[in-house]
């Protein structure tokens, strides 16, 4: 039996102040109410008007700058402009507040010094408090004072207010915690967003055949085939088989395209004139929003595209381009019918169709709490310290989020709460943690990228409908050392159930849409088509801003899934252990009934054999309710807890170091020759054994053919001579009669039992099979 994780390994569950304590039973009651509430001193910076001139120019260069405290805030500046408007939010958390009066000043730019221009005072008592869904609170227009309290020219329009993160200029506000930060590309880096992954396709492009093609040889065969190019995707046909002017194919080549179409498709027919040389007969482009949609397996129309090729030739002294007439027949579509799969299948958190008009209604909502994370490592070094500015991603179907970045902590508070429509229970929502690399201007050269804290996994089917789930995840990540816990984070999870006969429903229902099975594609396709949409999604996702990074979408992703890995290798085989324990243990309960091991049980069994051999129409209900009686059972030892990243599970805390250092390699190796020879040689002795069992089932196989191909004319003349024989006695024979004697001698006693392999298993054995034709 396999051991547990070790304790600080596992999940735990908590007990947060969700929603400020608004709890009604088990399910809350308010709209924010997944997340601990975080009070904030919210400064609205509308404009100012009449400021005065610091020249003869009668212009000022104003900005305004919030102070609370420590803490201090600043606008950007405007040039020559005494009527500015910033419509500049500052956030200031409760908890850091040290200071009883907050002051607003507003200031000139100045290239020595700023000059003071006015100031408004505001008593921390005295701030009104707003809770959406309030409406927000109105600027209003406050008249500045100078250094000494008297009146000075100029009023500023402003708008302050206690309130939550849930309010709506909690986005986009300047926080205190990011006070550090400076820089305008760095302040959006650090802000929450929400993202939108782009809608995908299909695109099937069969090439049917070519006509009136003029290579430049007339003198030899063309060998001609159809380069297909879309974006970075690059793809070609066989050469064709009827080497004439007018070649055939009739081959389908898939390619990934994403919304908004920006690149064309380049259909290029070729001619190999050398190994290593092709020959341009003509090419042409189309764009994709002239290509036509199809939502189900009906064929689109075909249609004839020119081929443009334009030759160059010298009469005399002048030149004369002549164009070529050739054609391409093809039949192009975009299929809206399949699922663009850029996820594994077997953590998928979209399942739909990419047709909008194929998609069925919604089952439920999914929402998430980003509460904390406690005990984070260092993932950087500052000022000679380590340090840690944590932000998370979460993905769940076509919409991405990411909270913003906490400076400089080892135990961030986010306290976000999101939302996903649901349309499958047989989902995974994915939270990443990652270390914010880009706060600073230094840091946004192309080396910088964002490191990977942790990431969790969370399936809705095992969750309980409208039941909110805390608990705090162990962050782990696999390094070439070993396994490592980065920290926890801690989340609240609720799925709310809106039909729950749609929900049933679904568990009927096809996992992918039904083009997936009416026109299947095949694993390899499959396979790079998933890698061409990451690989899309990462480049759309990247151009956004704030960027989604690229390393961010790929770890979320999982994109190195599918590389070899000796420790997921040896995880799998003691799964597929795990799962055939129960066979195993029914096998050897089996024998030992058999043995008589303890007779008052063989006994009992012999009845029940007996019983259901006589009434054989109480087999099957005996056996449902078998399992029925099982389930209820087990029912008292339900799964109470989401399931999460197991490292006993994964081989990840007894993988050898070396086994770990080649799963992190680069493809291709990196690695020196004698450290690859080596994992060579132990791959060769591993793929031996595998070759040894694949063998031996196929000899099980083979034997079982030759029972009736009379390779073995005797062994095949004593089959048949048997079965003729069989046939006759079971013909007179009821068949309770025969069950019963093949039952009962199947359960004899050991006494009348023999060592020695049954005749019927010597006479397999000695079947002939292909091995010795094997060289």
């Amino acid at each position: 039996m396999q051991r547990p994780p070790p304790e600080d390994f596992l999940l735990k569950e908590t007990k947060p102040h969700l929603g400020g304590g608004k709890v009604s039973g088990d399910k809350l009651t308010s709209t924010y109410d997944l997340v601990e509430q975080m009070q904030y001193l919210y400064v609205r910076v509308s404009k100012a008007k009449d400021l005065p001139a610091k020249d003869l120019t009668g212009s000022c260069d104003p900005y305004v700058e919030v102070r609370l405290g420590n803490y201090k805030g600043t606008t950007r500046h405007f040039e020559k402009k005494t009527n500015p408007e910033w419509n500049q939010v500052f956030a200031f958390s409760k908890d850091r507040i040290q200071a009883s009066t907050l002051e607003v000043t507003v200031k000139d730019k100045d290239l020595v010094k700023d000059d003071f221009i006015g100031r408004v005072w505001f008593d921390l008592n005295e701030i009104p408090k707003r809770v959406p869904p309030d409406s927000p609170l109105a600027p209003q227009w406050y008249r500045l004072e100078d250094k000494n309290g008297n009146k000075a020219k100029g009023e500023l329009m402003l708008a302050v207010w206690m309130g939550t993160q849930a309010d709506e200029a909690f986005p986009e506000a300047w926080h205190s915690d990011a006070a550090t930060v400076s820089g305008a590309d760095a302040l959006a880096n650090i802000r929450s967003k929400v993202y939108l992954s782009p809608k995908l396709w299909y695109l099937r492009v069969n090439l049917i055949e070519a006509q009136d093609l003029q290579p430049t040889d007339k003198g030899r065969y063309p060998e001609v085939f159809v380069k297909a190019i879309l974006g970075n995707q690059a793809l070609r046909t066989r050469i064709s088989q009827s080497r004439t002017i007018n070649p055939m194919w009739n081959e389908d080549l898939m390619f990934v395209a994403a919304e908004p179409f920006e690149e064309p498709l380049i259909l290029s027919v070729e001619d190999r004139v050398a190994p290593n040389k092709e020959e341009v007969l003509g090419r042409c482009m189309i764009p994709l929003q002239m290509v036509d949609r199809r939502f189900d397996h009906k064929p689109v129309n075909t249609r004839w595209v020119n081929l443009e090729k334009h030759v160059v030739i010298m009469e005399g002294d002048k030149k004369k381009e002549i164009k070529f007439a050739s054609r391409l027949h093809v039949r192009i579509c975009l299929e809206g019918g399949y699922h663009v799969l850029d996820e594994s299948t077997h953590y998928s958190s979209d399942l739909r169709p990419t047709a909008k008009q194929l998609w069925k209604s919604s089952i439920g909502v999914l929402e998430l709490g980003i509460l904390n994370a406690q005990g984070l490592m260092p993932m950087k070094t500052k000022d000679g310290r380590g340090t840690t500015d944590a932000y998370c991603v979460a993905k769940y179907g076509q919409k991405w989020v990411r909270t913003r970045t906490i400076i400089d902590s080892f135990a961030p508070r986010w306290n976000e709460q999101y939302t996903w429509e649901v349309f499958d229970p047989c989902t995974v929502v994915t939270i990443g943690v990652f270390d914010n690399c880009h706060l600073h201007v230094g840091d946004k050269g192309g080396g910088a990228r964002d490191s990977r804290i942790g990431k969790v996994r969370i399936r809705l089917s095992t969750l309980e409908t409208d039941r909110v789930y805390t608990h705090s995840y162990p962050l782990l990540v696999l390094y070439p050392n070993g396994v490592k816990k980065m920290g926890e984070i801690h989340l609240a999870v609720r799925f709310t159930c809106s039909s729950l006969l749609n929900m049933m429903h679904m568990y009927s229902q096809p996992l992918l849409p039904k083009m997936h099975y009416i026109h299947p594609l095949t694993v390899s396709q499959l396979e790079s088509l998933r890698h061409q949409a990451t690989q899309i999604v990462s480049m759309r996702l990247s151009r956004a801003e704030p960027p989604l990074r690229k390393e961010i979408v790929e770890y979320m992703l999982d994109v190195s899934s599918h590389m070899w890995s000796m420790r997921r290798s040896k995880a799998n085989f003691f799964r597929i252990m795990g799962v055939l324990s129960g066979l195993i243990a029914v096998g050897k309960w089996f024998d030992q009934i058999c043995n008589w091991k303890n007779p008052i049980t063989t006994v009992l069994i012999h009845i029940l054999f007996i019983i259901l051999v006589m009434y054989p129409e109480l087999i099957l209900p005996t056996i449902f309710l078998y399992l029925f009686l099982i389930g209820v059972w087990y029912y008292r030892w339900r799964p109470r807890h989401p399931p999460h990243m197991d490292t006993r599970l994964s081989h990840a805390d007894s993988a050898h170091p070396d086994e770990l250092d080649e799963e992190f390699d680069t493809f291709p190796t990196t690695k020196p020759s004698d450290i690859v020879r080596m994992r060579y040689d132990r791959l060769r002795s591993i793929a031996g054994r595998i070759q040894t069992v694949v063998g031996d089932l196929a000899t099980q196989g083979e034997r079982l053919q030759s029972l009736l191909s009379w390779r073995d004319p005797r062994a095949t003349a004593l089959f048949v001579i048997f079965c003729l024989v069989a046939a006759i006695v079971l013909y007179v024979t009821p068949f309770q009669v025969v069950a019963l004697l093949t039952g009962i001698y199947v359960l004899r006693h050991p006494r009348f039992r023999h060592k020695l392999p049954s005749v019927p298993l010597n006479f397999f054995r000695r079947l002939p099979a292909r091995t010795d034709c094997m060289l």
